[in-house]
């Protein structure tokens, strides 16, 4: 969008209208040249900054799959120790139960026998 300047009447009176007028011309022709030169350098940039995103957010993708996959390993590590914990505990258990029940159950057959 061009800006037209205005000058002071003097300045239209010593230069001439059409001086005054070329002169406003020709600064609008550099301002538009400017603000092109402008654009093409912040889409320039951009496109730069979009593409150093991109490579980043894939950085951080493979970061991040990385972690997951060492998170997935060491869980696994975890819950086969834990598998492997409550295996040997719920064998443990079992024997005290069967024991215990083999005591009630020669407690209740001494008992149905003295009677």
């Amino acid at each position: 969008m061009p800006v037209t300047g205005k000058f002071s009447k003097l300045f239209y009176d010593r230069l001439g209208e059409q001086v005054a007028n070329e002169l406003v011309d020709w600064l609008n022709q550099v301002d538009a040249a400017y603000r092109a030169d402008l654009r093409e350098l912040n889409e320039l940039n951009f496109a730069r900054f979009d593409a150093k995103l991109e490579q980043r957010i894939a950085e951080l993708r493979a970061e991040t799959r990385e972690g997951f996959a060492s998170l997935r390993e060491h869980l696994a590590g975890q819950l086969a120790g834990l598998e492997t914990k409550l295996e040997r505990r719920l064998g443990e258990q079992s024997r005290w139960f069967i024991a215990a029940w083999a005591v009630l159950l020669a407690g209740v057959i001494g008992l149905w026998l003295k009677a």
